[in-house]
């Protein structure tokens, strides 16, 4: 295996190419969580040890039960083979019970995400989630190591059955599974959004200097690829500082993402939608958002308060015409400040 480091700024050292992002807590979200967090991490493995990625997981364990064992106690542990580390980083009660609606919303997901990317040591991160498979496609492209800083890079989210636990499968035949059971795929009409892209293209022209983003905004915003972007959103580090991350509001994190990648795009961090195979596999659960329908989101708003789409659209808009990202986080987002226990193991 080929190690090489990377300096930034700061002339400090960045082993790995790649720092993943992710949040949760032993509490059975959605049921079956272990299973599906094991099934994310074996992927992880065999994926990461095929293609020689040096990559490290960040687990954000925020606001653990009690009467549950830690996440990196029962949770698959990578084999020294593996250019894979894992860091699970534990964001005690103490800082959960500062914020308003902590009896309500036992994980603030994008405020978890944002301390594991102040801490992320990677020169590309990306955040996802604990509930998904990547395809090979998706891996292959990353192993290439063409990612350019200045891109944006969104890949789709396809859903597929729970079935998929309870199934007695190399993680090639998963993979394969996957790929012949998809429920339902989470994208943008990729015609609609070249059309869009090359509208977006001729008035930034040096003739027209943007009249289309400053007048009609919207037209920018829908060219985002936003459905399930909380599950792939892959930036270079500089350009996850830049934008402070995700805001960090004492809310549900429902359509906070959306407010990510609408900053990174306003940012001037163009936007790549990957191919339709290079594509992530949602293991679906029960009480995720998208299964929820609308009587049953209502209630779920009414007990855990967040975003109106209408205000993240009009934010959105509003970042994009001024070219500017949302500057709602404290100097210190992520916890910058703070010094948490972390637990790590290297492959």
């Amino acid at each position: 295996m080929i190690s090489f480091t990377i300096y930034n700024m700061n002339s400090q050292p960045i082993t790995p190419y790649l720092s993943i992002v992710v949040t949760s807590r032993n509490d059975n979200h959605g049921n079956n969580f272990l299973q599906r967090a094991s099934l994310f991490i074996d992927g992880l493995i065999a994926q990461i040890s095929t293609y020689q990625i040096q990559t490290e997981l960040i687990v954000v364990e925020w606001n653990p039960p009690e009467n549950k064992p830690l996440l990196s106690e029962v949770l698959p542990i990578p084999p020294k083979t593996c250019p894979l580390s894992i860091r699970y980083l534990m964001i005690p009660s103490e800082i959960h019970e500062r914020y308003a609606y902590s009896q309500h919303i036992p994980l603030y997901q994008m405020i978890a995400k944002n301390t594991g990317i102040r801490r992320a040591k990677g020169e590309f991160i990306l955040c996802t989630n604990m509930d998904l498979l990547f395809s090979d496609k998706l891996m292959e492209f990353i192993a290439l190591k063409k990612l350019q800083t200045g891109f944006l890079y969104r890949a789709d989210r396809c859903d597929v059955s729970s079935d998929i636990l309870h199934l007695y499968l190399s993680f090639s035949e998963q993979i394969s599974w996957c790929e012949n059971h998809i429920l339902k795929r989470h994208t943008r009409n990729r015609l609609l959004l070249a059309i869009l892209k090359w509208m977006i293209s001729a008035d930034n022209s040096v003739l027209s200097k943007g009249f289309l983003r400053k007048k009609i905004p919207l037209l920018y915003f829908l060219h985002l690829a936003t459905d399930a972007c909380g599950d792939f959103t892959l930036l270079h580090r500089n350009a996850w500082n830049n934008i402070q991350g995700y805001p960090e509001l004492d809310l549900y994190s429902i359509h906070i993402d959306t407010l990510g990648i609408a900053a990174a795009y306003a940012s001037g961090y163009q936007q790549v939608l990957l191919p339709s195979e290079s594509c992530c596999y949602h293991i679906h659960h029960e009480d995720g958002w998208t299964s929820l329908d609308p009587i049953q989101k209502l209630k779920f708003t009414a007990k855990k308060p967040g975003l109106g789409l209408d205000v993240v659209i009009q934010a959105s808009c509003s970042m994009i015409k001024h070219q500017t990202a949302h500057h709602l986080n404290p100097p210190n987002w992520g916890f910058s400040d703070e010094t948490f226990n972390e637990i790590t193991i290297n492959g």
